[in-house]
């Protein structure tokens, strides 16, 4: 009866053993690994009548590329708008922050900017408006090229 119980026991003992060699413990005091850089696409159809959802769009992009990601932005839609001047100065969304401050710091941090030529031209849009920035107008072949060559895409 002894061995018998003895022998119950050294089982739980060995799977216990052996979970720990198979699924060691995470170290503690180590530096995680950093995330890898993505290249993220933002394509935002949600223009200055959406305030709220525009800014966000642009936070995003903002945090992404203060994140140390590549970020690049293809308005189409209402959302060409948002590259106006005066709608960059006054544009704030409920809780997403101002427009401007968000586009400042993705040209600062490198992103770029799409714009739909055809929504463009449907909404009085013109290179012009968009001389000193850094984008360009793009028909919709470009939007699927660019969902293709990135890694995430977040769509407002």
């Amino acid at each position: 009866m002894k061995r018998l119980q003895l022998a119950s026991v050294r089982v739980p003992l060995f799977l216990l053993l052996s979970l720990v060699i198979v699924y060691p413990q995470p170290q503690t005091g180590g530096s995680q690994k950093e995330t890898a850089k993505m290249k993220i696409l933002v394509h935002v159809t949600q223009g200055p009548e959406n305030p709220t959802r525009a800014a966000l769009a642009f936070l995003i992009a903002r945090t992404a590329i203060e994140e140390g990601h590549s970020v690049t932005l293809f308005l189409a839609g209402d959302a060409v708008q948002l590259l106006r001047d005066n709608v960059l100065d006054n544009l704030a969304g409920l809780g997403t922050g101002k427009l401007r401050e968000h586009y400042d710091a993705i040209v600062k941090g490198g992103g770029k900017f799409y714009l739909s030529g055809m929504s463009s031209k449907a909404r009085g849009l013109s290179e012009a408006d968009l001389k000193g920035k850094p984008a360009e107008l793009a028909l919709p072949n470009v939007l699927l090229k660019l969902s293709l060559e990135h890694d995430r895409m977040f769509t407002y």
